[in-house]
């Protein structure tokens, strides 16, 4: 029989939020047993509700939902996405400007399809959010990773960036707040990305998904308003704010001088169009979720559900021998690093799915971020706080039996 083999072009796609060890937790939980699952920001399985209003005004306008919507979305939702870039200080946004997606995800793909060629090289951090590096190599591009400095609290490394700039460079990705580390990064280090793109020629592609998910005070600033000259794609999304992942709600903002990118809007647009329009129901969201009241404060305040989370899992896992962790300002996650000498580990994936099979706690290794060594894995800490605890507890276990058996072997 003549076996069918997927795309070359899925050789370098890697998206193991989704991957083998999820596939093993599944076959573990058709056998009965119950998985904690640590390895997906998916906040409705753990109790977070989209806001009521929200829910509400979907169900208002299903009887409006059911043909297509403009390819680039509904009037209503992308004026209030306009009026959020106004609050945020990006200037010059028209609804022209403003693509409605199936979540950020579909606009990530769309963005990188309308400007990549074969061989076109897209600055990504490390770690990174996988689906760009995945999106890049579907494209044809190359993804070429800057490191972000773990012990500078995961800030891009400015010199690297430089470093990696080549005459195929279209553009570079900033992911901030960023998953997987939780960082925040600082109007003086966006500036110099900023300069660092002003000199080079490059689109700037904003991933803000968690700007609303910020802890401590800390505040979040837009890349797209500290420049009016440099292309600016900002992304972002009901998902993680406004706990509607499955309401697949997202949009992309094009910002600073466009004159130079008429191609290359012209070339979102052929896409935008042959998708035809993104989830209408979900659409209606937007403005109600923008402009209404923001619970997301609630849970990031301290005493909110989210900020206790964090907290607790933090303490936990850097009570751990050998496991040290930057504590996060935002996001919905942590990215522990296990010692090396405490833990040599050849293949964190086999790793952490021996650790599955074990504690029936699914992580997800390091290297699923694009991480080049397998010293890390990413924590999500939206479980409730007792899941947390065993969980955590679970792993901790885990990796004591790990130390025992090296100290017996040696």
């Amino acid at each position: 029989m003549k076996q069918l083999k997927k795309s070359a072009k899925l050789a370098n796609v890697l998206y193991d939020i989704r991957g083998p060890i999820m596939d093993a937790a599944k076959q573990m939980e058709e056998d009965g047993q119950k998985i904690i699952k640590l390895n997906i920001g998916n906040l409705a399985v753990f109790g977070f509700d989209a806001p009521e209003e929200i829910q509400q005004d979907m169900i208002r306008n299903l009887p409006n939902s059911a043909g297509y919507s403009d390819s680039k979305g509904v009037f209503a939702a992308r004026k209030a996405v306009m009026h959020e870039t106004q609050k945020q200080g990006i200037a010059g946004v028209t609804l022209d400007d403003i693509y409605l997606g199936n979540g950020a995800s579909e606009l990530i793909a769309m963005s990188t399809n309308a400007l990549l060629d074969d061989g076109d090289e897209l600055l990504l951090p490390a770690p990174d959010y996988p689906l760009w590096t995945a999106s890049t190599s579907l494209s044809g591009g190359t993804p070429v990773h800057y490191l972000c400095d773990e012990a500078n609290g995961w800030m891009p490394n400015l010199d690297d960036i430089r470093a990696k700039i080549t005459p195929r460079t279209k553009g570079i990705v900033v992911i901030n707040p960023n998953n997987p580390t939780g960082a925040l990064y600082s109007d003086a280090l966006l500036k110099s990305i900023v300069a660092i793109a002003r000199e080079h020629g490059l689109v700037i592609f904003a991933d803000e998904v968690y700007d609303k998910v910020l802890y401590d005070g800390v505040k979040h600033t837009a890349i797209a308003s500290l420049s009016s000259d440099v292309l600016t794609l900002t992304f972002n999304s009901l998902s993680k704010s406004y706990r509607s992942c499955g309401y697949r709600a997202g949009w992309l903002v094009v910002s600073g001088d466009k004159r130079g990118a008429q191609d290359y809007i012209e070339g979102l647009n052929m896409l935008s169009n042959m998708r035809l329009c993104a989830n209408v129901p979900g659409q209606w969201a937007i403005q109600t979720a923008l402009g209404g009241y923001q619970s997301i404060n609630d849970l990031v305040c301290d005493g909110g559900r989210l900020r206790r989370q964090r907290d607790l899992a933090y303490e936990l896992i850097t009570a751990i021998p050998g496991v040290s962790c930057v504590k996060p300002s935002a996001a919905l996650y942590m990215f522990p690093r296990l010692d090396p000498a405490v833990y040599p580990i050849e293949d964190d994936r086999q790793f952490f799915l021996e650790l599955l099979k074990e504690t029936r706690v699914m992580l997800v290794q390091g290297t699923g971020f694009n991480w080049a060594t397998p010293d890390h894995f990413r924590i999500v800490f939206l479980p409730h706080e007792d899941d947390l605890r065993e969980a955590i507890n679970r792993i901790a276990k885990f990796l004591e039996q790990y130390r025992l058996r090296r100290k017996t072997v040696s």
